[in-house]
């Protein structure tokens, strides 16, 4: 007699388990022996995690997910759900139709970071969690950023901002206050604008950035480079007074390895058994 097989939906395999586990009938409670003060206390001393000093480090995963809608959030809701602080997440289509590549990156200690991996990789949309922590990896990261071009003094002005408290002064009123200017001819502020504008561009072009609107008060560059490159150079360009900046988040892939073809066949010509016969390979006589 042939036995039908049952075959679970993925998405609904969880409530046919149910449903089946509450079939099920069972026998009688077994009788435990009583415990004892030690075995309690031994037992909760056992189960107690170890306090690690270690710091939390930063960690790269690289997510493989179905391209449908709801991915993303049920991925954050799962780190989320173990309180870590997504410091950068970019998401987007690859060649394959279906298939998503989502790279994430935040602060960790390992064994958390790998029960995270695991839970991820439960998920029904998720194809794999790569961990990128410890592979040599090319990184890197894009910035938008506006900068002013008339100078820190006239950064206010360019940044319209309705003062709530009377008594706040903003830090380029402050230096107007401190510091006396002089009207400047329609010329010489002119001269002072292109000095400006000059040093922006030699700036950007040391971090191999692109200048890519320049408008009468205020230049966009775009910088792709290491994210720890892109901090430095927003630093950089405090002084002279950010309007705007928008930063992608951080792309990550591996290196592939370098293969030297030609290795073998170098050691092989320079040994040091050259010139030598096996003398078991010789005919007798």
């Amino acid at each position: 007699m042939a036995t039908a097989k049952r075959h679970y939906v993925p998405a609904l395999s969880a409530m046919a388990f149910k449903t089946h586990m509450r079939q099920r009938k069972y026998g009688p409670v077994p009788i435990h022996a009583e415990i004892t003060a030690e075995d309690a206390v031994s037992n909760i001393l056992y189960n107690t995690p170890k306090v690690t000093s270690e710091p939390p480090k930063r960690h790269v995963l690289n997510c493989l997910v179905q391209n449908e809608p709801g991915v993303l959030s049920k991925l954050s809701g799962v780190l989320a759900g173990r309180n870590f602080n997504i410091e950068s997440l970019v998401v987007a289509n690859t060649e394959v139709p279906d298939l998503s590549r989502m790279t994430i990156v935040f602060k960790g200690k390992d064994d958390q970071i790998e029960q995270a991996r695991r839970q991820l990789e439960d998920l029904v949309p998720v194809w794999a969690v790569l961990d990128y922590t410890r592979t040599k990896l090319v990184e890197r990261e894009l910035l938008l950023i506006k900068l002013s071009i008339l100078g820190p003094d006239n950064l206010h002005e360019q940044m319209p901002t309705a003062k709530f408290d009377e008594t706040v002064e903003f830090s380029d009123d402050v230096l107007n206050h401190e510091t006396e200017h002089e009207e400047l001819s329609p010329s010489k502020a002119l001269r002072e604008t292109f000095d400006h504008l000059r040093a922006v561009t030699e700036l950007s072009r040391l971090f191999n950035g692109k200048i890519i609107d320049v408008a009468s008060d205020a230049v966009m560059i775009q910088v792709c480079a290491k994210p720890e490159r892109i901090t430095s150079f927003m630093r950089l360009c405090k002084p002279f007074g950010i309007l705007e900046a928008s930063r992608t988040g951080v792309m990550a892939m591996p290196r592939s390895p370098v293969f030297d073809h030609y290795l073998p066949q170098t050691e092989h010509s320079y040994s040091d058994d050259d010139g030598k016969v096996d003398e078991s390979l010789l005919p007798p006589g």
